[in-house]
């Protein structure tokens, strides 16, 4: 099985962007370790996923880890009317892993979501 390390390290890192981290907020106030999770963010860096351009991406860590569990989910409707799925995963120690976009219809996303765009699903 391809480690995310082993699939993070060939990719250009980045730190978060600020609407990435907005929405990333906005989707753990539900969450009980919100602030161990939040707490991490200002010095995080990704890679932007090799999803179709979907929006898709990946916490960067220098220890091997695998995908733990879906942490919280939502959609919301792109502009272009196609449903928009993510999910915020963690990983096998509880860390943040990826948010994970699913544009149903595979093609790119047009606009990222504002937190007022999302239904969380409970």
């Amino acid at each position: 099985m391809l480690k995310a390390s082993q699939f993070s390290n060939s990719l250009p890192t980045r730190p978060l962007r600020e609407e990435e981290r907005e929405l990333i907020r906005s989707l753990l106030s539900g969450v009980s370790a919100k602030a161990a999770l939040e707490d991490t963010l200002p010095a995080s860096h990704v890679t932007d996923m090799q999803d179709g351009g979907m929006g898709s991406i990946r916490f960067v860590q220098p220890e091997s880890r695998s995908f733990g569990k879906a942490l919280v989910e939502a959609q919301y409707v792109d502009s272009d009317g196609v449903l928009v799925n993510i999910a915020v995963n963690t990983d096998n120690n509880g860390d943040l892993f990826e948010v994970d976009f699913w544009k149903v219809d595979f093609s790119p996303l047009r606009r990222y979501p504002k937190p007022s765009d999302l239904a969380v699903k409970q």
